[in-house]
């Protein structure tokens, strides 16, 4: 009986010290079933997507079993079409370069300046608006922005920004950046702020001994060891914005239309060109993908 016990009690050590000799394996057991799954539900969803562009719909709107290439061919041909791809990519493209631009000190200031018992409280306050409804932040902005009523209005009455500086970027582009920009500056500020945290202190007083200026550190010896960081964030902003179609509809309604809401439209009309649409943003998230891993994003994702 001892000598079951004992061996009993030695089969969960076998089986760890064989993990850790086979790492791979051991991955496989850790990481297989959430990423068969995976592989399953989302890439075998977005396959099937992706072959309903090459089929034919008839006069119902229904998907047929004829195949063609003439849904993929007016959605990279038609001009409306490229527009709005170029209108989605531009947004988010500046939704990116505003997040950088607010999550960078943002982050220094986290990390590097504040007091190390501080650190963690400011942390949950980058993250506490993600912990809102997403559809009441859209809402609350809008509300923000409403412009005035003017002045045929029996009564005029404008959101907060009309009220306290007399002035509202309306319901355009300019409000759907700054929604967007608030919605997902967090995952900008997180990888912005893990790499700061990895910046040796002795770098910077090397830098202040060696009589470089601020400007000069920042730009010599932080902004390089931060590139990769600053890409892992752009990826989280970038692919976000340029695929989201809720907060555009809110904040501007049919103003401002981007791909995801020129899907959406289509998706009653005519899935099959609905779904060749969805090969834009697919490709122009693989391109910049691949742009972002020459610069070890993925490393710090």
């Amino acid at each position: 009986m001892t000598m079951v016990a004992v061996g009993d009690r030695s089969a969960p050590a076998r089986v760890s010290r064989f993990l850790r000799r086979h790492r791979r394996f051991s991955l496989f057991v850790t990481l297989g079933g959430p990423v068969t799954w995976m592989m399953l539900v989302y890439v075998g969803s977005l396959l099937v997507l992706v072959a309903a562009a090459f089929f034919k719909v008839d006069s119902n709107s229904k998907v047929t079993t004829d195949f063609t290439t003439q849904n993929v061919v007016d959605a990279f041909t038609t001009g409306s079409f490229i527009q709005t791809v170029i209108r989605s990519v531009l947004i988010a493209l500046a939704v990116t370069v505003l997040c950088l631009a607010i999550a960078l000190p943002m982050a220094f200031y986290i990390a590097k300046i504040a007091k190390p018992r501080y650190r963690r409280g400011l942390i949950v306050a980058v993250l506490l608006p993600l912990w809102a409804g997403y559809l009441v932040k859209g809402y609350a902005w809008k509300s923000i922005f409403t412009p005035d009523a003017g002045k045929f209005a029996a009564r005029k009455g404008g959101g907060f920004l009309e009220a306290t500086i007399g002035w509202t970027p309306g319901f355009g582009k300019v409000a759907i950046v700054i929604t967007l920009a608030y919605l997902w500056l967090p995952y900008m500020v997180l990888p912005i702020y893990a790499g700061l945290e990895r910046l040796p202190p002795s770098y910077l007083d090397a830098a202040g001994d060696l009589g470089a200026r601020p400007f000069r550190t920042f730009r010599s010896v932080i902004m390089p060891i931060l590139i990769p960081s600053i890409a892992a964030g752009s990826i989280f902003t970038f692919s976000l914005s340029l695929g989201d179609y809720i907060t555009p509809r809110i904040i501007s309604g049919a103003k401002v239309q981007m791909i995801g809401n020129l899907i959406d439209q289509l998706q009653q009309q005519n899935q099959a060109l609905s779904a060749a649409l969805t090969l834009w943003p697919i490709a122009i998230i693989i391109v910049y993908l691949l742009g972002m891993s020459r610069l070890h994003a993925f490393e710090n994702v």
